[in-house]
């Protein structure tokens, strides 16, 4: 009969003891400098970009090209209010319009999607009906479609209504979250327990009732995620409008910069407006800044309910 030698069964138990398990458990120094520097490059490398519309944003057109700052340094002329002042006058001031353009379509197609992914994520979580399951399998199946696939098909079918170049044509489409309903569905099935709302029915508390005062208060972290998420997209379409609105009055400041960047790149050096472009960037991502700062601690406090669970 062969036994295992006492000294190899002291060292299984001290490397098995809490001792050992500490000893394993602990990062190594090493680990965390790695750690540290690896999240120091990736911030680097997410808000280099944005540093850069910083500085390109206060830059005059010869500046942008041959400024004495380089291209991550402001230039010795800092144009930055000037450049505010052309984007407010500017061919009658039509960035503002396309600033608020993009204002009507994001907070319209936002608050849109966001109500009918409430709606029906609770009815996909909360109720059972004919259908449920293979309704639910052709949502799925729709997220995994690329939306500028639907572009074309949209625009025939709005076409055949009457609707291109108005403003429905890009609001009436952005009002589709299938991504939105299935983040909705899945956050109420988990931070609202059936036992809560059949309590709520056997008080005599009606269906429209229990949704208003016990369901959507528990679902406000999800709602405003989807909302930041619904408003984000929204304010970023680019390729919807371009293929549905001609009317340069009615487009959104995505579309409207790059028909200035095309208006740059073929023009003579009289119109160049590159300073605009880079301007009108830089102001278009401060209202995604706000909408962020304002509803991130509903979204934070939405991801640690998630983690808790």
């Amino acid at each position: 009969m062969t036994t295992t030698p006492a000294p190899l069964l002291d060292d299984a138990v001290t490397a098995s003891g809490p001792r050992g398990k500490r000893r394993a458990n602990k990062p190594p120094r090493e680990r965390a400098v790695g750690l540290h520097i690896l999240l120091a490059v990736a911030s680097l490398y997410f808000l280099l970009p944005l540093w850069w519309l910083v500085v390109a944003g206060s830059k005059s057109t010869q500046g942008l090209f041959t400024g004495t700052g380089g291209p991550l340094w402001f230039d010795s002329n800092f144009a930055l209010f000037d450049n505010l002042q052309q984007l407010a006058t500017y061919n009658n001031g039509i960035y503002l319009r396309w600033l608020g353009n993009s204002f009507l379509y994001a907070t319209a197609g936002g608050v849109g999607a966001t109500v009918l992914a409430v709606l029906a994520g609770y009815a996909f979580a909360k109720y059972r009906f004919r259908g449920r399951s293979v309704s639910f399998m052709i949502l799925l199946a729709s997220v995994m479609v690329p939306a500028t696939a639907l572009v074309i098909p949209t625009y025939v079918l709005f076409n055949n209504l009457g609707l291109t170049n108005t403003i429905w044509a890009v609001i009436l489409p952005s009002l589709l979250s299938p991504f939105g309903v299935y983040l909705m569905r899945v956050y109420v099935q988990d931070a609202i327990p059936d036992e809560l709302l059949d309590a709520a029915r056997v008080d005599g508390s009606g269906e429209i009732r229990t949704f208003f005062t016990i369901a959507l208060p528990l679902m406000r972290p999800a709602v405003v995620t989807v909302l930041l998420l619904s408003v984000v997209g929204g304010w970023n379409n680019y390729f919807l409008p371009l293929a549905m609105i001609s009317d340069q009055t009615l487009l959104p400041v995505t579309v409207g910069l790059n028909a200035w960047q095309v208006q740059s790149n073929s023009a003579t050096a009289n119109g160049l407006i590159w300073n605009l472009v880079t301007s009108g960037s830089l102001v278009s991502v401060i209202p995604l800044i706000i909408a962020f700062l304002m509803l991130q601690k509903y979204w934070q406090g939405g991801l640690s309910l998630g983690s808790l669970k």
